[in-house]
C-alpha cells in the first residue's frame, strides 16, 4: 500500500469514526501529509491513551478540573475573534482526554465498589 493511499484511508477513517473536522489550518503535518486528526483531537486521543495506561491509579475527582482549559479555549474561540494556535489546542486536548478518561475510570471503580 502506498503512502498516499494509506493517508487517504486514514483521513477517511478518522473523519468518519473520530468525527474530526480535519481542517488543514488546525492540523499538524508530517513530511507533507496532514495528520488525520486536528491538533485538538490528536491531543484528546493521546490523553485518552495516557488515561488508559493509568487505569489502576485512583485519581481524585478534582482531576476533572483539567477539562476546564479546553472548554474555555473552545468557548472563547467560538464567541470572540480570538484564534487559538495548534500547540494550545494539542495541550488542552491532551488535558481533556487524560482527565475525562481518569474520571470515567474513577466512576467505573466507584460503581463496582457499590455493586459488590
Amino acid at each position: 500500500m502506498s503512502a498516499d493511499s494509506l493517508w487517504i484511508r486514514s483521513m477517511e477513517f478518522c473523519g468518519k469514526y473520530a468525527r474530526c473536522h480535519q481542517m488543514p489550518e488546525r492540523s499538524f503535518f508530517i513530511r507533507g501529509y496532514q495528520v488525520p486528526l486536528c491538533a485538538r483531537c490528536t491531543g484528546i486521543m493521546i490523553g485518552n491513551i495516557l488515561g488508559l495506561a493509568t487505569f489502576w491509579i485512583d485519581f481524585p475527582f478534582w482531576i476533572a478540573l483539567l477539562m476546564i482549559p479546553m472548554a474555555l479555549d473552545g468557548t472563547i474561540q467560538r464567541f470572540t475573534d480570538y484564534e487559538s494556535n495548534n500547540r494550545r489546542r494539542l495541550i488542552t486536548g491532551l488535558l481533556w482526554g487524560f482527565s475525562s478518561t481518569a474520571v470515567t475510570f474513577g466512576l467505573i471503580r466507584l460503581l463496582i465498589y457499590f455493586l459488590r
